[in-house]
């Protein structure tokens, strides 16, 4: 929340919003397009996912309203068009680069006063680590960020310390061990 709120413009919070609440790679976000939202079904067609594979990755519903005003404040700088790039460059006909969104990423960081090391990923990373904190099913994990093998979202487990501490262990289940019953022989 901090690193979302510390950046400077609409268009840098919309792109990082993106990556973190779908948790796209920073060349999925740079390369959607105004008519990769998908409103009704509340999805972002993502053209250009690793392989040059399509996927469809969630539009969560509190990211809809901030693009929603990306794109007027966006027309009103003459940088939105309908057809054109959700987040554009300085040339309007290109996207946005996925330096320039590192760089953003580290600024808010930096203004966020975060002093670990973080880059676009981290988001991505974050985005898969809290879904699996908030207990939805590793294999849904999966599918959510594009990934194609569940050993590549199995490496979040090791990450997701909330979870570990969560589990209750069997010894515990059983409830038969107290400190009185500890016996004194070791």
């Amino acid at each position: 929340a901090r690193l979302l709120n510390a950046t400077t413009c609409l268009k840098h919070q919309a792109a990082l919003s993106i990556a973190y609440g779908a948790g796209l790679r920073v060349a999925e976000v740079a390369a959607l397009r105004v008519s990769d939202i998908d409103s009704e079904r509340m999805l972002l067609r993502v053209e250009r996912g690793i392989g040059g594979r399509y996927r469809n990755a969630m539009l969560p519903a509190d990211l809809l309203p901030l693009l929603r005003e990306w794109w007027k404040a966006g027309r009103q700088q003459g940088v939105m068009h309908s057809g054109g790039w959700l987040l554009p460059g300085q040339d309007t006909m290109r996207p946005i680069s996925t330096r320039q969104l590192h760089r953003v990423v580290v600024d808010a960081a930096r203004a966020a006063a975060i002093t670990r090391r973080v880059g676009p990923h981290t988001l991505r990373h974050s985005f898969a680590t809290h879904l699996l904190e908030d207990g939805v099913d590793v294999r849904v994990i999966q599918v959510l960020p594009g990934h194609s093998r569940l050993e590549t979202t199995a490496l979040y487990t090791k990450v997701a310390t909330r979870t570990v501490r969560a589990v209750i262990s069997p010894l515990d289940r059983l409830g038969t061990l107290t400190t009185a019953q500890a016996r004194p022989d070791g």
